[in-house]
């Protein structure tokens, strides 16, 4: 009798204690018909190997009494019942349990060979139980299936803690906005990959995605994406993530500032591997018959050619080729944070290669075979789109746009000379042109004619 008195007020003490309100599960991005994010405070601690160390799969043989989980039935699950009330040994509604904190209590056979897992809901102390249908709990427990409707909020307890205010690095190019009070309401939005956001707010998800993290740029746009971490109780097998749920596992959606410095010091590993760039970078090119420095755009596609240790300093010297353009680029970087000699994290890391470059490929963009040629040598030729500009020249010192919306962008070289390239309203070079004096001046006039121009484009300074 002490045995089962001090068991309920476990129980109890589970339930009351320590337990969450459901409704602060539920976070919404600000789109949401004036609903404001939940916060708390930011965390700045180290997150080296987060997502490994934080958040461990667990199997529903290895639940432990107490696991917190939400009743988030998707739309085929409000056709079916999903638990049995313990008391009255009836079929409950998922529509009755929708959004309520069950708290597993264990699992146990039944005369009937079959198991039974226990849940009580935090709110009412109701007791429930699952019915599981294979004849071996030990095979239902590895088959990755789990219990219908239930999101594990143990991971969204952990992400909270470990998560809310970290920055983090967009990966997927696909995100979500709330669109009405209803949590599940929503509109996919495209955002920029590699765009450094905020942490704002983590809540419940899905079953299958059962983490919603919304995030904020700098402009001061919030949007969400839920996904799996641990996988527990998710439902899916590992292959399922592929493809366009690739985007539906954290590391397909976002990456830690602070896991960037697991690039890994044995840097010949990545010879020959495809990479892009996370924002614009200088880099070292050869074009119009000398070498000079481009503002390389964010998300620029590269193959690693070589890799060439410079001397003790600690640095590597990379050959990079553009893979649309073939054109070849130099970087010196590092793959160590630590100063070599002191062993202390370096002061300015804008060299290291986690900060410079992402894996795998970034923007897709088109050149004409026409523009090709140019983009190599560094040229500018009429007719070029943006991107070809881009890849040719870089990013551009200012953009300048007139009341009838047409764009010049100015390139300041390191003569102090200015290249003035003037897009007409399709988005095409329309016009190319040099100026002669130095940019000392201030409100400097463009004063060079297309001919002077013409005479300046074999070197384009």
């Amino acid at each position: 009798m002490n045995k089962l008195i001090l068991t309920v007020f476990s129980i109890l003490i589970c339930l009351t204690g320590s337990a969450q309100d459901a409704s602060s599960y539920i976070v919404k991005t600000r789109h949401a018909q004036g609903n404001g994010v939940k916060t708390t405070t930011e965390n700045k601690g180290e997150l080296q190997d987060l997502i490994t160390e934080n958040f461990r799969f667990y199997p529903p043989c290895e639940w432990q009494e107490g696991m917190k989980f939400m009743v988030v039935p998707d739309s085929y699950d409000l056709m079916v019942n999903t638990f049995i009330d313990a008391e009255t040994g009836k079929e409950v509604a998922n529509t009755t349990l929708r959004k309520k904190i069950m708290v597993y209590q264990g699992h146990e056979v039944g005369f009937d060979g079959h198991t039974r897992m226990y849940f009580i809901t935090q709110d009412d102390h109701r007791k429930y139980y699952y019915f599981v249908q294979n004849p071996s709990f030990e095979d239902f427990c590895y088959e990755k299936t789990g219990v219908p409707t239930l999101a594990y909020l143990g991971d969204v307890d952990v992400a909270r803690t470990k998560l809310i205010g970290q920055k983090v690095y967009t990966k997927s190019s696909v995100y979500r906005i709330d669109t009405s009070r209803e949590y599940d309401d929503f509109e996919e939005v495209d955002m920029p990959k590699d765009e450094l956001v905020t942490v704002k707010a983590i809540g419940v998800g899905t079953r299958n995605y059962p983490v919603k993290i919304i995030v904020e740029d700098d402009r001061g746009n919030e949007f969400y994406q839920n996904v799996a971490i641990s996988k527990t109780n998710c439902g899916m097998r590992d292959d399922e993530f592929t493809e366009d749920n690739a985007k539906y596992l954290f590391s397909g959606s976002f990456e830690l500032l602070n896991d960037i410095m697991s690039v890994s010091k044995n840097y010949m590993t990545y010879r020959g591997k495809t990479v892009h760039t996370k924002d614009y970078t200088l880099m070292r090119t050869h074009g119009a018959g000398k070498d000079r420095n481009v503002k390389v755009p964010r998300q620029t596609t590269f193959i690693i050619d070589n890799l060439i240790p410079m001397g003790n300093t600690g640095y590597v010297s990379l050959t990079l080729t553009e893979i649309e353009s073939r054109r070849v680029f130099y970087k010196n970087v590092t793959f160590d944070y630590t100063d070599n000699v002191t062993g202390d994290v370096r002061e300015s890391l804008e060299n290291y290669f986690g900060y410079v470059f992402a894996m795998g490929e970034g923007k897709a963009r088109q050149t004409s075979q026409a523009a090709r040629a140019a983009i190599r040598q560094g040229y500018v030729i009429i007719g070029m789109s943006r991107d070809e500009v881009q890849l040719a020249m870089g990013e551009p010192d200012r953009v300048v746009t007139d009341t009838h919306g047409h764009t010049d962008w100015i390139y300041v070289r390191s003569t102090g000379k200015l290249l003035v390239v003037k897009f007409d309203m399709s988005g095409k070079v329309s016009k190319y042109e040099v100026d002669a004096s130095t940019v000392k001046k201030k409100n400097t006039t463009i004063k060079a004619t297309t001919q002077e121009a013409e005479k300046e484009k074999e070197k384009q300074l």
